[in-house]
């Protein structure tokens, strides 16, 4: 065996299960979607506008937009200057985001045990089970 097949058959792909059959369970829900959201609903419910918010953290608008819709993971300066132009800590902001987070992970932990998974070995089951990684990877030759 040449140098160059034995480099090749050290390579592993990876590559993710296929999903199993069945409804497709719920992914656990990502911290910069759950801040989003809480900065989004307080910003909503004190019936202030995007432009307004992002003029009074010094943030584009765009990008408060992008950050509210889940789609950017927002720093914490500027997270803490959106809390600010709202009226809250960075402290308040994610002790909100922190209990979004406990709600949909039981939410979301309720939905698995109904697909027949019990959780990890060596793992209680509870609250707290289902999270962490979001998917399993396996090794593949």
């Amino acid at each position: 065996m040449t140098i160059r097949e034995t480099n090749r058959a050290r390579v592993i792909p990876l590559r993710p299960l296929p999903a199993p059959p069945g409804p497709a369970p719920s992914r656990e829900p990502l911290w910069r979607d759950l801040v989003g959201e809480v900065l989004r609903r307080e910003r909503r419910s004190q019936g202030r506008t995007l432009k307004d918010v992002a003029a009074a953290a010094r943030i584009s608008m765009p990008y408060l937009s992008e950050v509210e819709r889940g789609r950017k993971e927002a720093s914490s300066e500027v997270l803490a200057a959106a809390a600010q132009a709202l009226g809250l800590t960075l402290a308040d902001l994610l002790a909100l985001a922190q209990g979004e987070l406990i709600r949909l992970s039981a939410a979301h932990s309720r939905s698995i045990g109904h697909h027949g998974h019990h959780g990890h070995p060596g793992r209680p089951a509870g609250p707290g089970a289902g999270s962490g990684a979001m998917g399993t990877v396996r090794l593949a030759a």
